[in-house]
């Protein structure tokens, strides 16, 4: 810990808000009140007759509050990606181990990986879902597929911000629509390269680094404020789930959700503890300082929308360098993925040889284990656990027309999961930190105000080259 952060958190003024007012102030207690409010809202819209066919003002308002929100969030994911990669590359010019970083970083994503298949293949074993599904399933062939070639030429940028635009039928006969997307990995990509030619360039690149450091700056600025803004778009993405999803569709999968949710709480509330435990650090510290991007993960069932807040809390919360947060975890957006990649597939593939009454040999249980912990990334800027699922299957030989029996329930399912990634993608780089000897401890344990984005940025920015003086010489 370097004199001059303890210095400026020390000269902080004293909160003299009262109790009340803490408590309604607090981003944690607002995320909450959310949910409560949401679904609330969101029953009154299915008493008033609103189902996912037949759509109320009420409901509709729902879906558009909470859609826009996403909307708003995944705005600012390539501009935040792009300028955080290259200025953290930057940054670790000035450290000694950016290499053993980046190393340990994917390991801790493979073990991780490793203990949540296990688990999955276990519950899969023990509880047997696909055995004991209910009648009126339906097979189907799955509406994308993943592909191990897919995943090496998705690596490829298809544009300078691997930007991609798909046009469909518009809602008038004769009128199309079209979408902008984006894949994150090959946003990664150019970044990295951005940033390394620019290493490379020496002192004539020097302007262009100063330029992207300041602009990181402002886009956190602008994150703040959509962050901030985030119970309200909890409000409507869960108000409007329950419109949609409701839990009738559980029914006939309630075998197999069951097993999901066991192996996602055994990961969550089970193997991220003892981790953390185990590396000396509080397991409620890890907690108190995840659970904002864990709630927002939940209801807006995206991690890369969440990844604003999944870095922020990781820097600000848990005391991961922000050189190194900025690069493992919108790494671990994309790749570390512990709910779609290694616990649904493990489990999902289980059911469908169960429900076809195909016996497994032991090499397909070991390819299981092998694609969930190096295939994970192959659902980067894709559809995440359907594209891991149908990837698994193929590589298997079981039959793709699976999928289709567990479309129904999939965004239930992938709430937890979403979740689950997301603490996955913060505790990773604590981890390494806290191995490298490059954790502020003294801002792990601080006591949490509630706010995942502080309004003293400012102050910590202007503390953080002597941050990163220290961590250049931690090793």
């Amino acid at each position: 810990m370097s004199t001059s952060s303890s210095t400026a958190r020390a000269q902080k003024a004293p909160d003299t808000r009262s109790p009340a007012r803490k408590l309604l102030t607090s981003f944690g207690f607002q995320i909450i009140a959310a949910l409560i409010l949401g679904i609330g809202v969101g029953l009154i819209a299915v008493s008033l007759g609103a189902g996912p066919e037949s759509p109320t003002v009420l409901s509709d308002t729902l879906d558009r509050i909470g859609s826009s929100y996403v909307t708003l969030l995944r705005a600012a994911v390539v501009p935040l990606i792009f300028t955080a990669i290259v200025a953290s590359i930057s940054n670790l010019r000035r450290v000694q181990n950016a290499a053993r970083l980046a190393g340990q970083t994917i390991l801790w994503f493979g073990i991780t990986a490793f203990i949540a298949v296990v688990i999955g293949i276990v519950l899969g074993l023990v509880i047997q879902p696909g055995a004991k599904a209910g009648a009126g399933l339906e097979t189907g062939d799955p509406y994308t597929v993943g592909t191990w070639w897919n995943f090496l030429l998705g690596l490829i940028p298809q544009n300078f911000l691997g930007l991609t635009v798909s046009t469909s039928p518009g809602a008038v006969e004769g009128t199309y629509a079209s979408s902008v997307g984006f894949n994150i990995l090959q946003v990664i990509v150019v970044a990295a390269v951005v940033g390394i030619a620019a290493l490379k360039a020496g002192k004539k690149a020097e302007p262009f680094l100063a330029f992207t450091e300041s602009l990181l700056k402002v886009i956190q600025r602008v994150l703040w404020w959509i962050i901030r803004i985030a119970p309200i778009g909890t409000f409507g993405l869960i108000g409007a789930a329950v419109v949609k999803y409701g839990w009738d569709k559980l029914t006939s999968l309630a075998w197999f959700a069951a097993a999901i949710y066991i192996g996602l709480a055994l990961v969550l509330f089970v193997v991220y503890p003892i981790l953390v435990r185990t590396h000396g650090l509080s397991i409620k510290q890890y907690f108190s300082g995840v659970w904002p991007a864990v709630q927002l993960a939940f209801v807006s069932r995206s991690s890369i929308g969440t990844l604003p807040l999944t870095e922020r809390v990781t820097e600000r919360n848990l005391g991961v360098p922000r050189g190194y947060a900025s690069f493992a975890v919108p790494l671990g957006a994309t790749t570390k993925m512990d709910g779609c990649a290694a616990i649904y597939p493990a489990i999902a593939a289980i059911f469908v040889a169960q429900f076809f009454d195909i016996q497994l040999s032991f090499i397909q249980y070991l390819l299981i284990v092998i694609v969930s912990v190096v295939g994970s990334a192959a659902t980067a800027g894709t559809t995440g656990a359907v594209v891991m699922l149908t990837l698994t299957l193929s590589t298997l030989g079981l039959p793709l027309e699976g999928v289709g029996l567990l479309l129904a329930i999939d965004p239930i399912l992938d709430m937890g999961r979403t979740a689950v990634n997301v603490a996955g993608q913060a505790l990773v780089p604590t981890i390494v930190a806290k191995r490298e000897g490059i954790l502020d401890e003294e801002l792990y344990n601080a006591p949490r105000n509630g706010l995942p984005f502080a309004e003293d940025i400012d102050e910590a920015d202007a503390a953080e080259p002597d941050s990163a003086k220290e961590t250049a010489g931690a090793r």
